[in-house]
């Protein structure tokens, strides 16, 4: 009752008479309570000194072990156009299972024959080579017959040579056999001269001196011309010789230049037939692309691309696969002050969406609906969303994962780090530290045996 009146009722009337103040203000009610107040503050203390696990939360999605084993795109190599499809979604395709067919659309690969005709062409380059090679070993014989010949020709020249150079000898003989001669006929001829003139010899005795000097002489020009004749022919021999080496060291130079020529031909003929034979072997594999085939055992999830006829560039994804044989693993993620607490091998509690679970944060020990969970990965550089991430994998001691569980389904992640008061804990939350950092077990004695 507000007291808005000068007329006090407080003081006039008592209230120690009515049954209702007797009930509520009993001096027993006030013991009660001081002893529920007590016993509240000890419970209170004794609660502060009571172990809390210290923790690191994180929230990520279920995923699998191995790259391999998470969902997938197919995608095709060539661009294309869909002719038909062999499967729905939500079928299971084994590896091998042909997904769906698809057509050329690129003019330069649409001819039917192309890998027939492509081998044609490389089969005519084949002839093509064996017939330089022919050729190649024709020249070949050619040059090895010149050799020959010029050897001959070589040999015949110095023979002639060799004659020219005999036949000097014999005329210098004869032409100094001359000399010797007319210096013979001169003496001759003078001393019948004289006698002629002292009366001995006849005229005619000197006619036949004179004649015979002059038959002399004649001879001596005629042996003469004869060496001049042979010196002239040993030259002549000499060029015979150079003419007979140029002559065919020019025809066995343009056999051997034909030759490279033809060489060179049969190197580029067979580039060119490897380059066929490359050409075939893609337009094979080309064909075998045309049909879209599984790579692994598992679940068609979506059909990306769908319809009949609808084109699609190289590299484009057309439908989506999910493994059926995968290892479940959780992917979640931690702020950067946390991440120096993170190490592998780490227990984490993980509770699974749609999964029924009590947990509470500082008693690991008395949730229920929890898995536990191994860290095997820790990323060593931040992601897009700020934080760094970190790969769970199932403990294998306790209990398994549910068989139902899904990949892509979320998941609420603890990481449980050291046992504290309880009053500590409440202390580091209204101060905003971070966890005590904390090394393993195992790698305190590794760095121990280090040391």
């Amino acid at each position: 009752m507000l007291n808005i009146s000068n007329n006090q009722l407080n003081k006039k009337v008592t209230l120690s008479n009515y049954h209702s103040y007797k009930q509520a203000f009993k001096p027993r009610h006030y013991r009660i309570f001081n002893r529920f107040l007590k016993v509240f503050a000890i419970v209170g203390i004794i609660i502060l000194f009571l172990p809390w696990t210290q923790n690191v939360t994180g929230n990520g999605y279920i995923t699998t072990l191995t790259p391999e084993q998470r969902p997938q795109t197919i995608q095709s190599p060539i661009p294309g156009r869909i002719e038909s499809w062999f499967v729905q979604e939500g079928n299971f395709v084994k590896k091998g299972d042909t997904i769906l067919h698809i057509s050329e659309i690129k003019n330069e690969y649409q001819d039917p024959r192309l890998v027939e005709r492509t081998n044609q062409q490389r089969d005519a380059k084949s002839r093509s080579v064996v017939s330089y090679q022919g050729k190649v070993k024709a020249l070949d014989n050619q040059i090895s017959a010149l050799n020959t010949e010029r050897s001959l020709k070589l040999s015949q020249a110095r023979n002639k040579l060799q004659q020219a150079r005999f036949k000097i000898q014999s005329d210098s003989i004869d032409y100094e056999a001359s000399k010797t001669n007319i210096n013979i006929a001169q003496r001759q001829y003078d001393r019948t001269l004289t006698l002629q003139t002292e009366g001995i010899k006849s005229v005619a005795d000197v006619e036949e001196k004179r004649l015979k000097l002059q038959e002399t002489q004649a001879k001596l020009i005629s042996q003469e011309n004869k060496l001049l004749a042979s010196r002239n022919n040993y030259i002549n021999a000499q060029l015979e010789i150079n003419r007979v080496a140029a002559a065919y060291a020019d025809k066995i130079a343009k056999s051997r230049s034909d030759q490279f020529t033809a060489e060179s031909n049969q190197f580029e003929a067979e580039a060119q037939v490897t380059k066929l034979e490359n050409q075939s072997t893609n337009y094979q594999l080309r064909n075998d692309l045309y049909y879209i085939t599984a790579p692994q055992n598992g679940y068609i999830n979506k059909a990306i691309k769908g319809g009949i006829g609808e084109t699609f560039k190289e590299g484009e994804a057309l439908v989506g696969i999910m493994p059926s044989d995968y290892d479940l693993a959780v992917e979640t993620f931690v702020d950067p002050i946390d991440l120096p607490l993170m190490h592998l091998g780490e227990s984490v509690r993980i509770q699974f969406d749609g999964w029924p679970a009590i947990f509470f944060s500082g008693w690991p020990n008395a949730s229920f609906g929890t898995y536990g969970g191994k860290v095997v990965a820790i990323e060593t550089f931040i992601s897009e969303n700020g934080k760094f991430r970190i790969l769970i994998a199932p403990d294998e001691k306790e209990n398994p994962w549910p068989e139902n569980v899904r990949v892509g389904s979320g998941a609420y992640t603890i990481a449980l780090l050291e046992d504290v008061p309880i009053w500590y804990e409440l202390w580091r939350q209204l101060n905003g530290f971070p966890p005590n950092y904390y090394t393993p077990d195992g790698e305190e004695i590794t760095k121990t045996k280090s040391k």
